[in-house]
């Protein structure tokens, strides 16, 4: 193993990040605020479009949690959410006493069902709680179906929390993810596609709301001369040092993207005649992913009895990173109190799928050595 590691996704600099943050460095602007800040929220409103408004944060899950209140969410509520997913969707619920209600997956995109959501959200009713809020999940970067999800959100007056952490320019006809829901998430961690090293975003449809988010990811300080607090704020405002990195991300943004996506095609060619493997891609002409993370599954009834987890230690082997899909939250010790609502299609993909080395960094001889470790398993 004395190759260099083949990282899963690792952060891929463009080279004007340092230009701003030296000159952070050099005006003295080290504190959570300043002109990379404003700077930054503008580069992600102008590049979301759709009127929208734009709070760097943290964290994504900074950016839920703080939806999450603005939505009314407190101790006993229930808010319906996505059980494939990462804890960093889920645990804002918990932040607030709330209870999480799961509701699984559909095979196309491998995001919120439908059809469960509304069992869901009906048996809940039944049982006397009516839910406050909906969170979903762009995984991977392939958008969920937002139409059908909407649509039935709209009717019941539910807020929806649109989890784009993985989803950052991918669209769903035309229109970016992160866009669609009352409050929309993006994040900026050292996997994403682009990354401030740290870091998160609300997205919302106003100005008002923007600036809601601020004031509570500020300590939730009044306007006053001296510092006086009439509810409970927090400490998730970005820094001026993050940001200067985020800007410099946001010139190369398109470029990773088109990169993702080259890495999917690369992967779409390698898998097309190899018998019991499928490669997670959009359903239809409607649906544009980033293609953040290529995913797979593996039959092994199909592939002659090879599974996820031989491909995932050929890999090893090779000191080449992959990953097995989420585990669902339903599954996870913390969550298993919970309800959950489906037919078990997100525990069948976790337990068959994998998740490939994706990064817009990786070379001809990366592709290479990964090519020569499935020819190999699938000869």
């Amino acid at each position: 193993m004395s190759q260099d590691k083949i990282w899963l996704s690792s952060p891929h600099m463009g080279g004007t990040e340092r230009d701003f943050v030296k000159e952070a460095f050099d005006t003295n602007w080290v504190a959570p605020l300043g002109p990379n800040v404003n700077g930054f929220e503008e580069d992600l409103k102008n590049y979301q479009g759709e009127n929208v408004h734009v709070a760097a944060l943290s964290s994504g899950t900074a950016a839920i949690h703080l939806a999450l209140i603005q939505a009314g969410v407190g101790p006993g509520d229930e808010v319906l959410c996505q059980s494939f997913t990462f804890c960093g969707t889920t645990n804002p619920i918990l932040y607030l006493g709330a209870i999480p209600v799961m509701v699984d997956s559909e095979p196309e995109t491998w995001n919120i069902c439908p059809e469960s959501l509304k069992q869901a959200y009906e048996d809940r009713v039944k049982k006397g709680k009516t839910p406050k809020a909906l969170l979903s999940v762009h995984l991977y970067g392939m958008p969920y179906k937002i139409d059908e999800i909407h649509a039935f959100a709209k009717a019941k007056q539910l807020t929806v929390i649109e989890d784009s952490a993985e989803a950052l320019g991918s669209t769903y006809k035309g229109r970016k993810c992160g866009t669609f829901g009352d409050y929309g998430i993006l994040s900026f961690n050292g996997n994403k596609i682009i990354t401030t090293s740290g870091g998160g975003a609300m997205v919302v449809p106003s100005k008002d709301r923007k600036e809601k988010t601020v004031f509570l990811a500020t300590q939730a300080r009044d306007n006053a001369p001296h510092y006086q607090h009439s509810e409970v704020g927090y400490n998730y405002r970005m820094s001026n040092i993050s940001a200067g990195i985020g800007r410099g991300q946001m010139q190369v943004l398109d470029k990773h993207i088109s990169l993702r996506r080259e890495m999917h095609q690369f992967y779409s060619k390698l898998f097309n005649q190899i018998p019991g493997v499928t490669l997670l891609s959009e359903p239809n002409s409607d649906f544009y992913s980033n293609h953040w993370l290529s995913a797979i599954l593996i039959d092994p009834i199909k592939s002659g009895g090879i599974t996820r987890e031989d491909l995932r230690l050929g890999f090893e082997e090779e000191n080449i990173e992959s990953r097995p899909l989420w585990k669902p939250m339903h599954l996870q010790p913390l969550y298993q109190e919970y309800p959950f609502y489906g037919t078990g299609v997100c525990e069948r993909l976790f337990e068959n799928g994998l998740c490939l080395p994706s990064g817009s960094n990786l070379t001809d001889s990366d592709r290479s050595r990964i090519e020569e470790v499935v020819r190999k398993l699938f000869k």
